[in-house]
């Protein structure tokens, strides 16, 4: 599915520009705006805006199945719901390049494997760290877990405020959007889906 891709291909890497042309891109993108890129305070700007850029966007670098890898079988028998919920998250609406800023809940049905709770977080921050949509990017977690441990389900609901809504066009702060993916158990039976969002609001 061209919508869950892990990771940067190499080819990719290859045709990255380099770090002085991202510079040179951020100071056209300056003149753009009508500034004056010599005064003292921009001098150093698109140094320091590549530098913050790659720390943004690092998910690309990063292959979330690789951070799922390891799992746990010593779960004493436990097979019902875990969930780890309000994972804050900051992501960039591939649109306008602007923030989207949010929080995401996920659950599984384990089926005698467990994840290392800190994983999960992860896979929210790998995701997140990359030009997004919304709804791509909860239905990119839910299948990055799906796919490395095969639970009997897996439940994700993702909440967010669009900058791209805030800061311009209609310009409405505080709106929020709420997007959920739903696989296996929580896909199929109802009183599953109820009871993951019963959790989450209580």
């Amino acid at each position: 599915m061209d919508a869950i891709v892990n990771k940067m291909s190499d080819k990719d890497k290859d045709n990255r520009p380099t770090q002085a042309e991202a510079e040179e891109a951020v100071r056209t993108l300056l003149r753009w705006t009508g500034d004056d890129i010599t005064r003292e305070g921009l001098l150093d700007t698109p140094k320091r805006v590549v530098k913050a850029y790659k720390e943004l966007f690092s998910g690309y670098d990063q292959d979330a199945e690789e951070e799922l890898g390891r799992t746990f079988e010593e779960v004493a028998g436990y097979d019902d719901i875990v969930l780890i919920k309000d994972i804050p998250f900051f992501s960039h609406c591939e649109h306008h390049m602007v923030p989207i800023i949010g929080k995401a809940h996920v659950a599984y049905l384990p089926d005698g494997k467990v994840l290392g709770l800190s994983k999960i977080a992860r896979v929210v921050e790998i995701f997140g760290r990359r030009l997004q949509t919304q709804e791509t990017m909860t239905a990119q977690v839910a299948h990055s877990i799906d796919e490395t441990l095969q639970p009997r389900g897996v439940a994700v609901m993702i909440e967010a405020e669009h900058m791209c809504m805030a800061m311009r066009g209609i310009q409405k702060q505080g709106s929020t959007t709420i997007t959920t993916t739903f696989t296996g158990a929580f896909k199929q039976d109802p009183h599953e889906q109820v009871r993951f969002i019963t959790l989450i609001r209580g």
